[in-house]
């Protein structure tokens, strides 16, 4: 017994260590060879070393000296009950969509925009083009400057209907950002 087992067995008392040695589990290592009473499927030898095949009349055949298959009980959970086996059935699979979403899968907000800016400066009247070729004239003092091309994130709100900033849906900005 190798010197890590017999600290693990003194720390977890007499009990478990006497369970542990019954069962055949305490010396256990890699490597070690396993008896023909140990192996599932072989057929065991009856009492005294008789052979079940000989007609010993106290010994009974096993499954592995009838040819049967050995019927091994169902899986036990950790509690010891025994759980019912798994289905073989397998479960539905979704298939391949038939046509694209009709609406974006992604969630965005609805007041906020991001593009490249086309008519910059120090404002307050800004040129915005989103990706999807949205053009808005954007209204803002006070709210920096921003070149030309430069790319921002853009929190809207409704239009000032005293500003005229130009071409482009009309909005007033809220916040601006630069992008990266």
């Amino acid at each position: 017994m190798t010197p890590t087992i017999r600290a693990t067995l003194r720390t977890l008392g007499p009990g478990v260590a006497l369970t542990l040695a019954l069962s055949g589990c305490a010396g256990s290592r890699n490597g070690d060879v396993v008896s023909a009473e140990q192996t599932p499927g072989a057929p065991s030898t009856g009492a005294a070393g008789s052979d079940p095949a000989a007609g010993s009349a106290d010994a009974a055949p096993t499954a592995g000296a009838t040819g049967a298959a050995p019927s091994a009980p169902g899986p036990t959970s950790p509690s010891g009950r025994s759980t019912p086996p798994l289905s073989a059935t397998r479960p539905p699979t979704l298939g391949p969509p038939t046509a694209p979403p009709r609406w974006p899968s992604d969630l965005r907000k609805a007041n906020v925009l991001a593009g490249r800016i086309t008519r910059g400066g120090a404002g307050p009247c800004y040129g915005l083009v989103t990706d999807d070729g949205r053009e808005y004239a954007l209204h803002g003092p006070d709210k920096g400057a921003f070149a030309t091309g430069a790319w921002v994130r853009v929190t809207v709100g409704p239009a000032d209907p005293t500003a005229d900033c130009g071409p482009g849906t009309p909005a007033s900005i809220v916040k601006i950002d630069p992008v990266g």
